[in-house]
């Protein structure tokens, strides 16, 4: 029974990593081509949902996330932010609902603040987002996940979930120490960037791109795997022949 647990154990493991590498392919699959976010574009949808309400600063971001860039087309590439005074203007929420109801906009939700709450809505491939900090009032743009993101999210994470149980449940009823050494290094490999996936998934779900994490972790997983791997090699190659009998082996020591 307790082997069986053990067995158990380990295919949850690898479900949990391969299925959190999975979420993370899909998600990048899923968001790529998501539409372009162009500064003209940006500041006509801006001036569409708080007509005659000029902002006091305005930037565009590139996309940038555990230390990689994200390319225009990728979800999360760019976004643009207005600023409006130096301080929060609760009438804007009301100005932009009525716009984006008026205009169409899809999704409109509210948006909890600490002041006042804001607006949230979807329309042409970008997401606007008003929300109210100390600071002043803030109207962010972004671009909106592409029909099939979620899919492909879900497609990835199964998939992974999938691969992860079935080759951590062979490895566990394996006697053989390759398998188990294999599996503890793609443990330890992965561990990391899964766990640092949740966290950022914790705080930010799917509104934010999860992928870099893992490309971000790349350059110091590898050394570190590969110094795992010759560890690993070093016990194996140390580890006594199970086919020669203990007393010949000390037999065989005795007469050299």
């Amino acid at each position: 029974m307790g082997r069986r647990l053990g067995y158990v154990a380990m295919a949850l493991l690898g479900a949990l990593l391969f299925g959190t590498a999975g979420l993370a392919v899909g998600s990048w699959y899923g968001g790529r081509g998501a539409l372009s976010l162009s500064p003209e574009a940006a500041r006509s949808t801006a001036g569409e949902l708080l007509p005659g309400v000029e902002p006091s600063g305005s930037t565009t971001v590139r996309g940038y996330r555990y230390g990689v860039f994200l390319a225009a087309d990728d979800l999360g590439g760019n976004r643009a932010e207005f600023q409006y005074g130096d301080g929060p203007d609760c009438t804007l929420s009301e100005r932009m609902r009525g716009a984006a109801e008026t205009g169409g906009w899809r999704e409109l939700r509210r948006v909890p603040g600490a002041s006042c709450d804001g607006w949230r809505a979807e329309r042409d491939g970008m997401t606007v987002t008003l929300t109210h900090p100390a600071y002043g009032s803030r109207l962010s743009i972004t671009q909106s996940a592409p029909g099939g993101f979620r899919i492909a999210t879900i497609t990835g994470t199964l998939l992974g979930v999938a691969a992860g149980a079935a080759l951590f449940w062979a490895a566990a009823r394996s006697r053989r120490p390759v398998p188990l050494v294999v599996g503890t290094l793609v443990t330890v490999g992965l561990f990391p960037a899964a766990v640092v996936t949740w966290a950022d998934l914790a705080v930010h779900r799917l509104a934010e791109p999860v992928w870099p994490v893992w490309r971000g972790l790349a350059p110091v997983l590898v050394p570190f795997w590969l110094v795992l791997l010759l560890i690993g090699v070093i016990v194996l190659a140390r580890r006594p022949d199970p086919a020669v009998p203990a007393t010949d082996a000390v037999a065989a020591g005795r007469a050299g």
